[in-house]
């Protein structure tokens, strides 16, 4: 009798997408190193082989994208994990304007042309807020890493960075890889 199964083949990644793979491949190998505890972002140990150079080499290039007030350079501000961010702008249409004129009214603060950042994190008692700041390029930057699945934190903003601290998470949000895995939404 013949056999009549058919045989799906995956279609063929584009190149981006075949980037992608090679990435998350390579944070996989990263992963396993440190599960081992052999992986370092530091110097290499004396004793490390070959494959262990190449390993700790490709963790470093992968850690993330850097961006101001990423905690890399000196400084005195801790890290602020955040369960989440997000930016408002104005937008064009009357419609996006007049929804960024609520959402500045919900949150208490004075429409920007520039748009706000909003970051959502806890307090020490674990009580969510929202954090309405100027720092735009961060969360820029915090935003994109995140689309490639880096779980990296910015610290605290300056205080003359604060609009306002708005108890609970308002407005939209996408969410922190660790975050997001934490309320098991996160995947490999």
């Amino acid at each position: 009798m013949p056999d009549h199964t058919v045989q799906v083949l995956e279609p063929e990644l584009t190149e981006h997408d075949y980037l992608r793979q090679i990435e998350l491949l390579a944070r996989d190998v990263v992963h396993a190193a440190q599960e081992e505890g052999w992986q370092t972002y530091g110097p290499n140990p004396a004793n490390a082989t070959q494959m262990h150079r190449a390993v700790n080499e490709l963790a470093r290039a992968l850690r993330h994208w850097h961006f101001d007030d990423d905690g890399c350079l000196d400084d005195d501000r801790p890290l602020l994990h955040l369960g989440g961010a997000t930016v408002i702008t104005p937008g064009s249409s009357p419609a996006q304007q007049e929804s960024y004129r609520t959402g500045c009214a919900r949150l208490g603060v004075d429409t920007r042309d520039e748009g706000w950042a909003l970051w959502h994190t806890w307090d020490d008692k674990a009580r969510a807020h929202t954090v309405v700041t100027t720092a735009l390029d961060a969360t820029h930057a915090l935003l994109d890493n995140w689309s490639h699945g880096r779980d990296v934190h910015p610290l605290q903003p300056r205080r003359a960075q604060i609009a306002a601290v708005v108890q609970g998470w308002v407005g939209p949000i996408t969410l922190s890889p660790s975050h997001a895995t934490t309320i098991g939404l996160g995947g490999r």
